[in-house]
């Protein structure tokens, strides 16, 4: 089928044309040196961080996870991630100023910085690969995927000639442009993305079989996909869904923009802002965008798309052309696109593929910066000059897409199975990343030894036959979701508790550096002040703040949650719990703003 008229493709074709001009443009300074390809100098404000970074997580493939969730397990499912909220508080009030004064230029260089030894440069090359390649590459597919789904759907194109189309442009500006192309080009990208996903809501309630929004929450088809939670008369829905990523998941579980302690193009965003207070207010905006108003126009479409085609069947039925592999519930989302007129089906393609260029152009950066930085300049080429790795940056970058493009191509073939083996590979470590820099104990064979488990441990739940765990009340996945938790957790501690300490020399600069304060660097601090390095407590930032993150971090998620629900609410057509939830974000906000004064931002 072909759904795109003339001028749907000039549309799309002057989308492409403005954000590589900005790659251009960003060029000029990018070449200068990796600072600036990789950190766009160090100068970056916090409302363009911040927009960066929600446009990154808002994927062409994200739209698709959260329909196929909504089909799949309704509404309620989303606490899948809306759970990773409370892992962004915790970025925002903790850790951001702890990676801005850490000065590092990827989150990988910190290995070297808190670590010592062979360990600590083994540490950090091996996870240039295991995260620039592995990891990233695996994210890459996934998005990817969604972009072959939409072109088979929208476009009539084989798959590797949407993996061709949709990487040409992206791969131009942010090979040429650096971490600033890619920024500036995220905020460009990210208005039309937003606007694009609630003109297609808009659209998908005024069809025909629906009519109206009214109509559309009244349906039978939608009637058991509503609740923002989970049913509680049933453990099995509500222990899976919500109890287990409010309680564990969150800090238990390494994921990709949700990284425990902050990490990842996260943590590279904040290491690009000008100052500790830009960190903090990119990843406190990121977090509200993010959270509280990207989810809903996808859900309303998620829901009609359940009207209209209620089973995968009948949207077989009407797409013929589409892969048996790929016919999966988070199709719906784009052939729901389907619906629009001419020049709208344009400019909403080109919204879609603003948010698949956005999430690459940041991957195709973060990983290359890992790979050149943290593995070719530290292991391979250290004397090599800056122009030398800005073209080594160059050329991963264009390296990278390549392999996304393969994994999409070859391995996976829904959105919902790439999110699963993200989770299930990094469970059981996230703890660590939160710890290490609070608890001086911490050493690097605690986190080589981690990770080395957690990876066979998810390589050998993953391939277990279907059926291997049985519970009334959990699913197989979460099952083994918990056993790598849980077993990932206790190898963990006793590497720590087994293995000699860091450096104190190490420990002891790291202090100094970072000064993160607390009872679990009392030991460091006693020995620092007996040195004569440091002169008292409040020069190194021992004066204990967590009393009063901790509480910014509960405001924060109570106001976030609340505006969630409250836009929710409002959405539903319940004007009264919306306006209760609007009063309690309200409210907590201004708390939350009153305690945000007294935290020392430099």
């Amino acid at each position: 089928m072909q759904f795109l008229s003339t001028i749907d493709y000039v549309i799309i074709g002057i989308f492409f044309l403005i954000v590589v001009a900005i790659g251009f443009v960003a060029s000029r300074t990018a070449g200068k040196n990796t600072t600036e390809f990789f950190l766009g100098g160090r100068g970056m404000p916090w409302w363009l961080l911040g927009i960066s970074m929600v446009a990154c997580t808002f994927s062409a493939d994200t739209p698709n996870l959260v329909t196929g969730f909504v089909r799949e397990s309704g509404v309620s499912k989303n606490w899948a991630w809306w759970a990773f909220l409370i892992t962004g508080m915790v970025t925002v009030f903790i850790y951001a100023k702890l990676w801005r004064r850490s000065n590092v230029l990827t989150d990988l260089e910190f290995y070297e910085v808190r670590y010592s030894g062979k360990a600590a440069s083994f540490l950090r090359g091996f996870r240039s690969i295991y995260l620039g390649f592995f990891f990233n590459v695996l994210i890459m597919g996934s998005v990817t995927l969604a972009a072959i789904k939409i072109g088979a759907v929208m476009l009539g194109l084989e798959p590797w000639e949407s993996v061709v189309y949709g990487s040409v442009g992206v791969v131009i500006y942010a090979g040429l442009g650096g971490l600033k192309g890619v920024i500036w080009a995220d905020f460009f990208q990210y208005g039309i993305a937003l606007f694009g996903a609630v003109f297609v809501a808009v659209v998908t309630i005024n069809q025909p079989e629906i009519g109206s929004l009214e109509a559309l929450l009244r349906h039978a088809n939608v009637a058991d996909k509503l609740s923002f939670v989970p049913d509680f008369t049933d453990p099995k829905f509500y222990v899976p869904m919500l109890i287990i990523p409010i309680a564990v998941q969150w800090w238990a579980v390494w994921y990709p923009g949700a990284e425990p302690g902050g990490g990842g193009y996260i943590a590279q965003r904040m290491l690009a802002a000008k100052d500790e207070k830009n960190a903090i207010g990119a990843t406190l905006l990121f977090n509200f965008m993010h959270y509280a108003i990207r989810p809903w126009p996808w859900i309303i479409v998620a829901l009609g798309s359940l009207i209209i085609y209620p089973d995968l069947a009948s949207i077989g039925a009407e797409f013929p052309d589409i892969p048996e592999n790929y016919l999966k519930d988070d199709i719906a989302y784009p052939v729901m696109m389907t619906k629009l007129g001419k020049g709208w089906i344009g400019l909403v393609v080109a919204s879609i593929f603003a948010a698949y260029m956005s999430t690459i152009g940041t991957h195709l950066n973060w990983g290359a910066s890992y790979v050149v930085n943290d593995f070719y300049k530290r292991f391979l080429k250290p004397e090599s000059s800056e122009k030398h790795l800005v073209m080594m940056g160059r050329i991963m970058t264009v390296v990278l897409m390549i392999l996304a493009g393969l994994v999409a191509l070859f391995i996976l073939n829904s959105a919902t199975q790439a999110f699963n083996i993200l989770i299930l590979s990094g469970a059981g470590t996230g703890a660590i990343y939160l710890l290490r820099w609070f608890w001086w104990r911490i050493n690097a064979m605690t986190e080589i030894v981690s990770m080395i488990f957690a990876t066979v441990a998810a390589l050998v739940l993953v391939f277990l036959p279907e059926g291997t765990f049985q519970s009334e009340i959990l699913d197989e996945f979460t099952i083994k979701l918990l056993i790598a938790i849980s077993m990932t957790t206790v190898v963990w501690l006793l590497t720590t508790l087994l293995t000699k300490p860091e450096d104190m020399d190490v420990l002891v600069r790291f202090y100094k550096l970072t000064r993160p304060g607390g009872p679990g660097w009392k030991k460091v601090a006693a020995i620092a002040l007996e040195r004569g390095e440091i002169d008292d407590d409040s020069e190194t930032g021992a004066a204990w703040e967590m009393p009063i993150q901790l509480l910014s971090v509960f405001l924060g998620s109570i106001a976030i949650y609340s505006s969630l629900f409250a836009i929710g609410s409002f959405v539903y057509l319940d004007f009264v719990l919306g306006s209760i939830f609007s009063v309690i974000a309200l409210i907590s906000t201004f708390i939350l703003f009153k305690q945000f004064g007294k935290l020392r931002a430099n």
